[in-house]
């Protein structure tokens, strides 16, 4: 099994060059990235950092403040920012008219931007978002047989099985929101219920007040779900998922899922896998009693391992907590453990090297050791983390919260530089560190099929580091990861059980240590320690042989 590395791309921001962009910026003060400005030499330098997968967010229209030719303006009171969320969809059969050169072109622009991808050595991965869509949902790209999202609910009813949204009726929506005035006010009578399962006409300025709840046949007031016979909406969501797997794409990251029930994903995967075998399903979810439903029933490839272990390194980078409780990280999932998604950045998250989260780079670089290497998983980074991007500006709609911003047009400093000083293959010390690191994980049979064993339960005595064994066969790796600034000397128990379940022989063995290219000797014995240094933030990947 091929060990699946995804690099998270969001094109509205990624190739953006304007250096001077403005709070609030409109798009054309600010600019905005294009599919056509990703070009071959682009994805080869990011297929070259050991990547395996791009996942393009934000592909789909959403609604937006901007105008486009031969597109129906959006309400700007009911979108976030100028740019408008990319969770926000107006048009499930579009994709963003902004991200292209010539707006009639646009699909072909994307259809495009997906062969470089392939040429490149790389497979590709866009959003689909089920639960909700933006207040104004109106599609002028649908196919002929379809019909927009809600045109044929019966709106008079709160909840009706075959209604495509759920209504508040009699009830004019009022958010506690500026919903204007005179011919730009928003009206929407009845209200519709808001996509964060808020059920009332007046949404807080904290719910997603942007967004329409989707109706898959489960009435809210009591739980009870009407599936037989197959609700509209569900025919209508496989039909959305058939129109994009057809456009050649390899995996859709698939937003919010715990909040649509399980048994529409068991439906509607299976269909999709059965025309398209190629493609994989990720899926965002934070409810861990759902984790083995979502995967063993709904079909699930991989899952978001957001309340485990991206929860645990950032209380141990943050917070210096003890390495001790990555152990139960995975225990918790050990079951499932190949379909676990490890990061420590998406576009959700603080960045790494914010004020909010390690406060630099480096501090951050042995919980993306770990992320990567505990697991044969995947692992997921965002654009502009290998440079260490600090997200310090403050856009707009997101303010200075050490995100990038997805409600705003903007320039990513880090990614900008890079790119206009031709960095492409030039030398980059962070940059090199995850292309050593990420290229390691796919070369290397422990981890990107191998199996993990802990070392921490007999060195009780770390909690700043965190060592232990993958092993494949063979093949034997010790590794090493220090969360302290400073040198670390370890002196390692490796107990007898280890032995007798990796297939160690006790003796010397040569250490290659595949991370810095250095070569060492040691004695592995279950009576005594194994004395290893690492240095600050940093991370040994010990490759064994016997002498």
């Amino acid at each position: 099994m091929d060990k699946t590395i995804i690099y998270q791309l969001f094109p509205r921001w990624f190739t953006n060059l304007n250096e001077n962009c403005v709070a609030n910026g409109t798009i054309s003060q600010n600019g905005v990235g294009k599919f056509n400005d990703i070009d071959a030499r682009i994805l080869m330098s990011i297929k070259k950092l050991g990547i395996t997968h791009v996942w393009y967010t934000g592909i789909i229209e959403q609604a937006t403040k901007s105008v486009f030719p031969g597109i129906e303006p959006c309400n700007p009171h009911v979108v976030k920012g100028n740019a408008g969320s990319p969770y926000a969809i107006r048009d499930y059969y579009d994709v963003s008219p902004e991200l292209a050169v010539n707006i009639d072109n646009r699909i072909n622009e994307f259809c495009s931007l997906v062969e470089r991808t392939h040429d490149a050595g790389m497979k590709v991965i866009i959003d689909f978002v089920p639960n909700h869509v933006a207040r104004q949902y109106k599609s002028d790209a649908k196919p002929n047989h379809v019909k927009d999202l809600g045109s044929d609910d019966n709106t008079q009813k709160f909840f009706d099985p075959n209604n495509n949204f759920y209504y508040i009726t009699d009830q004019a929506f009022t958010p506690n929101i500026d919903l204007g005035s005179g011919d730009d006010a928003y009206h929407e009578c009845p209200a519709k219920a808001t996509g964060n399962d808020c059920w009332n006409a007046s949404p807080g300025i904290n719910d997603w007040y942007e967004t329409v709840k989707i109706n898959y046949g489960v009435d809210p007031w009591n739980g009870s779900k009407h599936f037989n016979p197959i609700p509209r909406t569900w025919h209508q969501m496989l039909d959305i998922m058939r129109f994009w797997c057809s456009k050649g794409i390899d995996g859709l990251r698939c937003d919010m899922v715990h909040m649509v029930p399980v048994e529409f994903w068991h439906w509607a995967i299976a269909q999709i896998k059965h025309e398209f075998p190629q493609v994989i399903f990720i899926a965002e979810i934070y409810d861990t009693q759902l984790y083995r439903s979502y995967i063993n029933e709904g079909g699930f490839d991989f899952l978001y391992n957001k309340v485990t272990l991206y929860d645990t390194l950032f209380n141990i980078v943050r917070h210096g907590n003890s390495t001790q409780e990555i152990t139960k990280c995975w225990q918790a999932v050990d079951d499932i453990k190949r379909h676990m998604l490890n990061f420590i950045e998406n576009h959700d998250e603080v960045r790494a090297a914010s004020d909010f989260f390690a406060c630099n780079a480096p501090k951050a670089l042995p919980a993306m050791a770990v992320c990567a290497t505990i697991a044969s998983g995947p692992t997921m980074i965002y654009a502009g983390q290998e440079l260490g991007e600090r997200a310090e500006d403050a856009e707009g709609f997101s303010g200075h919260d050490g995100r990038t911003t997805i409600f705003d047009y903007w320039s990513v400093p880090s990614i900008r530089k890079w790119l206009q000083r031709k960095q492409l293959n030039g030398r980059n010390a962070l940059r090199d560190y995850y292309k050593k690191l990420l290229n390691i994980c796919l070369s290397e049979k422990a981890i990107a099929c191998g199996e993990l064993f802990d070392l921490m339960y007999v060195n009780q005595h770390l909690n700043r580091q965190y060592v232990f064994i993958r092993h494949f066969e063979n093949d034997i790796l010790l590794i090493a990861t220090n969360f302290d600034a400073a040198t670390a000397k370890c002196d390692i128990n490796i107990p007898r059980h280890a032995f007798e379940t990796i297939g160690l022989k006790e003796g010397t063995y040569q250490a290659h240590d595949i991370m810095h290219g250095t070569t060492g000797r040691f004695t592995l014995s279950s009576s005594e320690q194994v004395a290893i240094e690492v240095g600050g933030y940093d991370t040994l990947i010990l490759k064994l042989k016997k002498i």
